[in-house]
């Protein structure tokens, strides 16, 4: 347990932050304000334990250039060495499974951007046991484990949490970052456009024999996107998108037939194969908050979007807001502004709120453009695909977006401290 440290900056409360959620983004919020000097309580359903597990859990992100500066920044990245795979190259591919045949390529070389890696992949219990370990050494964070907010206030002055078990925290303004599907959101009176898909995505590991070389591959099928991307080691992790009846099959199968079921779809390019930890499945769906703030409150990460995982910019969208909020709520507190005023918060939604539109819509584009078998939108993917692949203007841009090096990026995401 860490204490809030006794000389908080000039002009800010002692309990200045209030962060509802102490995952991936919830405790990089944590820590990107602490680097810029604003005290937090981070209030957390889970047990401290679960930030330290070593089982697999199968889950695997994809950290872009700007997520790994701002991971260096906050302390987290150095202690992962060696538990991070780069991303040299991207093969996409489009086509149909059952023809054993893909016909249009696309092939992203890290060496055309000059820029390294367009990505590093880890596995999610490094990245979360990283990122509590600096939680728990920075003093201007206090911890709050196995504890439920049943009740969100915001008056004006100040934001109010209370516990289920009656014990209650004050703060400036409160910062929900709960995942998807946040009750406290919804109660609090943030609306959203949401959808299903009709898709289910497979999350699994899989050893194999030969070296994937640091390629990430893509297949587009018309049950949805196919990933195979490479961890650490001969390993490399699969993100499956599939209709719900076929992926309930694939999950009830067995692992020799699980395992025919994915060297059919990726031949045998990786040799022999063999599964690595248990397989997870969970429905796809889509959700964007119509406003990101209100007074004394704000969403973060997927609390504020929650997008389709064809591009796997999740956690990098997450780590975008967190480098946003703490650099205005950081000028604000250094102008003498009230960190949680309304129109200081609206910075932060400006800055945000188009970004995550625009990224979450054109994933759901192309995941409804690549997920079908139309004949007349087969020749219009070939015809994209292979005009991105000659145009290199073009496909440089493609690949700039893919390291997440597009648009105004925040300081943080520069590699500069706040």
């Amino acid at each position: 347990m860490s204490g809030i440290h006794e000389k908080a900056p000039e002009g800010a409360p002692r309990e200045a932050v209030l962060i509802l959620g102490g995952g991936l983004t919830g405790g990089a919020l944590a820590l990107a304000l602490a680097s810029g000097g604003i005290p937090s309580v981070v209030i957390d359903a889970a047990p401290r334990a679960r930030h330290f597990e070593e089982a697999f859990d199968g889950r695997a992100s994809a950290a872009a250039a700007g997520s790994k500066r701002l991971l260096e920044v906050l302390g987290v990245w150095g202690g992962m060495a060696g538990e991070v795979q780069p991303i040299d190259d991207i093969l996409v591919t489009e086509g149909r499974v059952s023809e054993g045949s893909f016909a249009h390529f696309l092939h992203f070389d890290h060496r055309e951007t000059g820029r390294g890696p367009f990505g590093w992949l880890t596995e999610n219990r490094h990245l979360r046991r990283e990122i509590r370990r600096r939680l728990e050494e920075e003093p201007l964070i206090t911890l709050v484990d196995e504890t439920r907010v049943g009740d969100l206030t915001s008056g004006p002055a100040e934001a109010e949490a209370l516990a289920t078990d009656g014990r209650r925290w004050r703060g400036a303004l409160a910062v929900i970052c709960e995942g998807r599907g946040s009750s406290t959101a919804e109660t609090a009176g943030f609306r959203y456009a949401r959808w299903s898909y009709d898709q289910t995505g497979l999350v699994a590991t899989i050893r194999h024999e030969r070296p994937h070389e640091g390629v990430a591959h893509e297949y587009f099928l018309p049950s949805g996107p196919f990933a195979v991307l490479p961890l650490t080691g001969n390993r490399s992790s699969l993100v499956w998108t599939e209709k719900p009846e076929p992926a309930r099959a694939v999950m009830a199968a067995g692992e020799d037939a699980f395992l025919r079921e994915v060297r059919r779809r990726m031949g045998g390019m990786l040799g022999e194969l063999e599964l690595e930890g248990p397989r997870w499945s969970y429905p796809l769906s889509f959700s964007l908050a119509y406003d990101y703030v209100k007074p004394r409150l704000a969403l973060l990460g997927d609390s504020a979007h929650a997008v389709h995982p064809i591009a796997g910019q999740g956690l990098n969208l997450g780590f975008r807001d967190v480098a946003a909020l703490a650099e205005v709520l950081t000028e604000a507190l250094r102008r003498g502004e009230d960190i949680g005023a309304l129109d200081v918060l609206e910075r932060y939604q400006r800055r945000r709120r188009f970004d995550n539109a625009a990224m979450g819509l054109g994933m759901d584009a192309m995941n409804r453009l690549f997920s079908n078998d139309s004949a007349i939108l087969r020749a219009v993917r070939g015809f994209g695909l292979s005009a991105v692949e000659k145009l290199a203007p073009l496909k440089r841009r493609f690949m700039a977006q893919a390291a997440g090096e597009m648009g105004d990026l925040p300081r943080l995401l520069r590699g500069e401290p706040l």
